[in-house]
């Protein structure tokens, strides 16, 4: 604050010894908007203001997404990056043979090889909930998965931001591992990104309601792909229901976040659902190993 009344920047017959707190710029009470500490210029409020020597707004001040992530110049970043994993592991499958598919794939406890030992996420292979996110074998399994991750994908990233997508995405996969784990035969191998890209769908559904969007084509989305989890063989419906699931719940405590509080409720959305995941796979490998 300024005891020497100036003119306005916007209103220069307008005296005033308020300036705004993040470029200093003398503003009249019509111009000032309230924040944290003292008042801003509404152009350093929407992020197109200069600082006080001149310099580009700092990052604080830049515009943020729906869920508060930062707007960023390429926002398929992430799933440009998830998809490429998913096409390098498929490649490495081709190359180095099953061994690697037995060794990354999901099992509760198996006997891989005859007289061999016994293995699986109830021996203490967490990892293959995880690793078996990004395996895919067949040409049409990995084709179907990621052109879902590749239409879904970027629209939810650029609304949601860098690492709250990425975290939508593992946390949905995780859930569909562990929905897996806990119902399916322990020995019945599953691998494949469909938990995560259910995940995906759910959150889409959440983000166009939140936006009251019209709902008709992801529910009708939805339902078909539904209907060829439960119609077609040898399809892990466990991990595309735990991955709906998982990822309809994170979207919805990212995009319904009380701004005032948005970082509180959001990292108490990612701790929730990743306990939940905890607490069922550690029940599960008690009763495997009991």
């Amino acid at each position: 604050m300024n005891d020497q009344a100036v003119g306005c920047y916007r209103h220069p017959d307008r005296d005033t010894g308020i300036r705004c707190t993040r470029c200093e710029r003398p503003i009249c009470p019509q111009c000032m908007v309230s924040a944290a500490v003292g008042f801003q210029c509404p152009e350093c409020v929407s992020g197109h203001g200069p600082g006080a020597d001149g310099t580009p707004p700092p990052q604080a001040a830049a515009p943020r997404t729906i869920a508060g992530g930062a707007q960023v110049m390429d926002p398929r970043l992430v799933t440009k990056v998830l998809l490429g994993l998913n096409v390098a592991l498929w490649v490495a499958v081709l190359v180095v043979g099953d061994r690697l598919v037995d060794g990354l794939e999901l099992f509760g406890r198996a006997r891989l090889t005859y007289g061999g030992p016994v293995e699986g996420v109830a021996e203490g292979q967490w990892y293959r909930l995880l690793t078996s996110m990004f395996l895919q074998q067949a040409p049409m399994h990995i084709a179907f998965n990621m052109l879902s991750l590749w239409w879904l994908g970027p629209p939810l990233e650029a609304a949601l931001g860098r690492a709250r997508f990425l975290a939508l995405y593992l946390l949905s996969g995780l859930g569909g591992s562990a929905l897996t784990y806990v119902i399916a035969d322990p020995t019945q191998p599953s691998l494949g990104a469909s938990g995560a890209v259910f995940g995906l769908l759910g959150a889409t559904a959440v983000l166009m309601r939140r936006l009251n969007y019209d709902m008709r084509p992801v529910i009708a989305l939805l339902v078909l792909n539904l209907i060829f989890t439960f119609a077609w063989a040898n399809i892990a419906w466990q991990a595309h229901i735990g991955g709906l699931v998982t990822g309809t719940a994170v979207a919805y405590g990212l995009v319904h976040a009380p701004r005032h509080k948005r970082e509180l409720v959001q990292r108490a959305t990612y701790g929730a659902a990743l306990l939940v995941i905890v607490v069922a796979v550690v029940f599960r490998t008690l009763q495997l190993s009991g």
